[in-house]
């Protein structure tokens, strides 16, 4: 699978979101190249376990941004973080209770995971925020 590239298209338009989901993009392409060069399940992990703490902060941010902002899409945006982390967080213990590596299609599964919400439910609340900061 490609890396991931960050370009104007994934932009929110709020800078510091903006660097969030950079760091959430390299963090996604690490996980991307360690499969595919077939590292160790232990590096795999740590990267996962990584991918997702990072994924839990970023969400709390945006929250609080919504928050400090009056956003009224936040109990919606919040219920897609949950979601988001609990999928994530089930793909995760799946594979460790198989003992199996990551895989392709939990690449894809991951590629689809964080692009489909900054191109949703982000770009609506980015559109939001850079009104009102």
């Amino acid at each position: 699978m490609k890396d991931l590239v960050w370009d104007r298209t994934l932009s929110v338009d709020v800078p510091e979101i903006d660097e969030d989901h950079r760091r959430l993009v390299d963090l996604f392409n690490l996980l991307n190249h360690a499969v595919q060069e077939g590292e160790s399940q232990a590096y795999v992990d740590a990267i996962m376990e990584e991918l997702i703490a990072c994924t839990v902060w970023h969400f709390k941010h945006e929250e609080r941004l919504m928050l400090k902002h009056g956003y009224e899409g936040l109990a919606e945006h919040r219920t897609e973080h949950e979601d988001l982390i609990a999928s994530v967080q089930a793909l995760q213990q799946r594979l460790h209770d198989q003992g199996k590596p990551v895989l392709g299609d939990q690449i894809a599964f991951l590629e689809h995971w964080l692009t489909g919400h900054i191109f949703g439910a982000d770009m609506k609340m980015g559109a939001y925020l850079g009104e009102m900061m």
